[in-house]
């Protein structure tokens, strides 16, 4: 994907990693009404509609802020898609089955396809290790918390009050625990399929 031409409207994006609240304003404007009528159309309304749009903008935000996202198609497509993959997924969750699929509203774009994928993807990833996280004891989450904010196993010690050998042996054994966790989730089998 590294030789693909990032498309001009990467600046959505962008603008969503800055919190420009201009930009934020305008994905609302230009692409929210599309994801509300397709919605509105399948089983919701404007209100669900609007959480599927505040849930999608935040897993982009993410995935630009933690994996550098590069658009190679219109944001209006990969935006599309991510919304209406997300909505369906309610529905499934739900039981209801009463989908309308407007062939004029889907996306024929493979770059689109793929970086929805990527993101819907990355947003499971992420789901299924922040619930995996939240299982940790308490000494493993602060030890482990601290460690993201400080790069320096020194100084992540020296704010724990512990010793070095200490902080990075624990690090270890609690890294260790929660990708043991991780993989033995019925979630992580499902990814991997």
């Amino acid at each position: 994907m590294s030789q693909k031409k990032i498309h001009e409207d990467q600046k959505y994006v962008d603008g969503l990693v800055q919190n420009n609240a201009f930009i934020i304003q305008a994905i609302y404007d230009k692409f929210a009404p599309k994801v509300v009528n397709y919605i509105k159309q399948n089983s919701g309304d404007a209100s669900r509609a609007q959480d599927v749009i505040q849930e999608t903008i935040i897993t982009i935000y993410n995935q630009a802020n933690e994996k550098g996202l590069q658009l190679t198609c219109p944001f209006d497509a990969y935006f599309f898609l991510l919304c209406k993959r997300k909505w369906l997924n309610q529905l499934k969750k739900t039981g209801n089955k009463e989908v309308t699929i407007n062939e004029e509203v889907l996306s024929k774009d493979d770059d689109a396809q793929e970086l929805a994928f990527e993101t819907s993807l990355f947003e499971q990833q992420h789901n299924l290790f922040t619930e995996m996280f939240q299982k940790l004891g308490k000494a493993c989450k602060d030890l482990l918390k601290t460690s993201f904010k400080i790069k320096s196993m020194e100084e992540v010690a020296k704010s724990l009050g512990v010793s070095y050998a200490y902080a990075r042996k624990k690090k270890s054994l609690c890294i260790g625990k929660l990708t043991k966790m991780v993989q033995e989730s019925p979630a992580y089998n499902n990814l991997k399929s």
